[in-house]
């Protein structure tokens, strides 16, 4: 099998999160795959796809070289508080978040940090 076919997942999976300068190319055997990813959660879900395939990263028939766009803009996801919710609680759900992340991007609503209420929508900021 062509180590093309063999992370044909791992192509698409950055093809579909937008990679720029996205480039699969195969010479002897091993696939190099290049591009720039949007954001650091991005580029480890590439990364995270590629270890589904070859975990003990024994197969050498991989290289890749992942950057993350420094032009990118970062964009911003909306999580509902529900019962039991901190800012901490919220921001382990967020590789690379942390509350006080979560605590500068929604100021204008949560005045004290301890106190967030149900069915309130925060921003979550991206890393």
């Amino acid at each position: 099998m062509s180590a093309t076919l063999k992370y044909q997942s791992v192509i698409n999976l950055a093809k579909v999160l937008g990679f720029k300068d996205l480039k699969a190319i195969e010479k002897n055997g091993i696939l190099y795959l290049s591009g720039m990813a949007a954001s650091e959660a991005d580029k480890q879900m590439v990364w995270d796809a590629y270890n589904k395939i070859d975990p003990d990263m024994r197969g050498a028939d991989m290289i890749m070289n992942i950057d993350v766009d420094p032009n990118a803009v970062p964009q911003e996801e909306i999580y509902e508080v529900v019962a039991g919710d901190s800012l901490s609680k919220i921001a382990k759900k967020y590789p690379g978040v942390s509350w006080k992340n979560i605590y500068e991007a929604n100021k204008d609503r949560i005045k004290n940090p301890d106190l967030i209420q149900i069915g309130w929508k925060l921003k979550i900021p991206k890393k």
